[in-house]
C-alpha cells in the first residue's frame, strides 16, 4: 500500500498504530483522525490493510501505511515489531499513539522510549485471559510502562483496573465520545408500550418507540410485526461482547413476550456458533456499514460484555435516544445517566438478571422513553466526540513537551 501525501499543517506528526481495525477501537481512531486532520496535524495510521479502518481513515485525510499484524501475540511478533520500527523510521513521528494490546506490545517494543509514546488499551488484555497467559500479560504491562509516557484510559474504572494490576503509570482518563451529528434520535413518536390500568399489556401493545419508518428502511425487519418490540445488540460476535450470554437470557424474554425479536448486528469468530444456538426470534444482520439505522429501529439496546474499558456502542445508542441494558463491567456505570443503574445494569455473565432487566424495560414503555431522553441529553453534555478530541490533543501537548532521556534505547533495525 502506497502512503498518501499529507496535507501541510502545524508540522506535528501523530502516528496511530492500530490493531484491531474494526469495532469500537476503529471508530475511536477514525474520530481522532478526523479531528486531528482538521486541526492541521499530519496524521499517519499504521494498521493491517484488511478491514474497514485503512480506507475510512484515508478518506478522512490520514496517511496510511500497511502494518501486517494479527490481533493476538504469536510467532509473527518479531516480524511485527520490526515492521513497526521501520514504519517509525520512515514516518519520523512526533508522537506514537498505540491502540489496544497488540499495537501496545509491538509499538513499545519497537520504539522503546525514543519517541513520545501514548498507549491506549481500550480494555486491558489481561482481563480476556486466565492462568499463565493472564499473569504474563499483567507482567508485561507493568514492565512496559518504562516505555510509556502516558496511558490513556477511557474510564476511571479502567484506570483502577490497571492500578490494581500493579501498573505504575502516568495516567490520563479520556472518555470515549460520540459523533452526535451522526447518531441522533431521528423521528421519535410517543411510546405506546407499558402497563396501565387493567391487564398486563399483550404483545400487540408492546412495540417500542414509534420506530416504523426506521424499521421500514431495514429489509431484515420487513417480516417483523409493527407492534413487536425489537432488541438490538451491536458488537463484534466474540466472547468479549457476550452475545452467548444474551442468547441464554433471551429464552425467558420470549416466553413473556412471544413477538419480541432480537437482532445481533456485527460479525466475528463466534458467528457460526451463535447462529446454531439461536432460536427463530433472533435475527443476524452481519457486519453493516452504518450502525445508526439499527439503533433508531430498536426499542432497547443491550450489550452484555464480559469486559470493557468503556464500550462505544451504548454511547451511540443513547445518543440515538435509546435506553440501554449493560453488564456492570468497566465503564458501564460511568456511561449511564445518573440514577439509572438499577434499571440498566446487570451483573456480568448473569442471564437471569439480564432477562429480568430486558423484560421489565420492554413492558414499561414510559420508563424506557424517559431513560432514553435522559441518556440522549447525557451524551450530548458529557460524551461529545469533540470533547474527546480536545482532551487527547492536551495529552499530546503534555507528552511531546517532555525531553527524551538520552539513556533510552535505540529503535531496533
Amino acid at each position: 500500500m502506497q502512503p498518501q501525501r499529507h496535507r501541510p499543517g502545524t508540522g506535528f506528526t501523530a502516528l496511530h498504530l492500530v490493531q484491531p481495525v474494526d469495532g469500537g477501537v476503529a471508530q475511536v481512531v477514525l474520530d481522532l483522525v478526523a479531528a486531528q486532520v482538521a486541526a492541521g496535524f499530519r496524521v499517519v495510521v499504521g494498521c493491517p490493510p484488511e478491514g474497514p479502518l485503512a480506507g475510512a481513515a484515508a478518506r478522512r485525510g490520514a496517511e496510511i501505511h500497511a502494518w501486517h499484524a494479527t490481533r493476538a501475540p504469536g510467532p509473527g511478533l518479531l516480524r511485527e515489531v520490526r515492521q513497526a520500527a521501520r514504519l517509525v523510521r520512515r514516518v519520523r513521528p512526533d508522537l506514537l499513539h498505540a491502540h489496544s494490546a497488540k499495537a501496545g506490545l509491538a509499538g513499545r517494543l519497537a520504539v522503546r522510549g525514543r519517541v513520545p509514546t501514548v498507549f491506549q488499551p481500550h480494555a486491558w488484555s489481561f482481563e480476556a485471559v486466565d492462568g499463565v497467559t493472564g499473569r504474563l500479560a499483567r507482567r508485561w504491562e507493568r514492565w512496559a510502562v518504562r516505555w510509556t509516557d502516558r496511558v490513556v484510559c477511557v474510564s476511571e474504572a479502567e484506570r483502577r483496573t490497571g492500578e490494581r494490576a500493579g501498573i505504575d503509570a502516568t495516567w490520563s482518563v479520556v472518555r470515549n465520545g460520540v459523533d452526535t451529528g451522526r447518531f441522533t434520535p431521528g423521528d421519535h413518536t410517543v411510546n405506546r408500550a407499558g402497563p396501565g390500568p387493567g391487564p398486563e399489556p399483550g404483545p400487540e401493545t408492546q412495540a417500542g418507540t414509534g420506530t416504523g419508518a426506521a424499521r421500514a428502511a431495514l429489509p431484515l425487519l420487513a417480516g417483523v410485526p409493527a407492534t413487536a418490540p425489537v432488541v438490538v445488540c451491536v458488537g463484534r460476535l466474540c466472547r468479549q461482547k457476550g452475545q452467548d450470554i444474551l442468547l441464554r437470557a433471551w429464552q425467558p424474554v420470549v416466553r413473556r413476550i412471544p413477538q419480541a425479536r432480537l437482532v445481533l448486528v456485527g460479525d466475528g469468530p463466534d458467528a457460526d456458533a451463535l447462529r446454531a444456538a439461536a432460536p427463530p426470534s433472533v435475527l443476524f444482520a452481519g457486519a453493516v456499514p452504518d450502525t445508526a439505522p439499527w439503533y433508531r429501529a430498536a426499542d432497547l439496546v443491550v450489550l452484555p460484555s464480559r469486559w470493557e474499558g468503556m464500550a462505544v456502542a451504548p454511547l451511540e445508542a443513547m445518543a440515538s435516544g435509546r435506553t440501554v441494558v449493560l453488564s456492570d463491567v468497566d465503564g458501564a456505570r460511568e456511561s449511564l445517566p445518573p440514577g439509572r443503574e438499577r434499571f440498566c445494569l446487570t451483573p456480568p455473565e448473569d442471564p437471569p438478571a439480564l432477562a429480568a432487566a430486558v423484560s421489565a424495560l420492554l413492558h414499561d414503555g414510559p420508563l424506557r422513553e424517559a431513560i432514553g431522553r435522559q441518556g440522549h441529553q447525557h451524551v450530548l453534555s458529557t460524551y461529545d466526540v469533540r470533547q474527546t478530541a480536545l482532551a487527547i490533543a492536551d495529552v499530546y501537548r503534555e507528552v511531546a513537551a517532555v525531553p527524551r532521556p538520552e539513556r533510552r534505547e535505540p529503535i531496533p533495525q
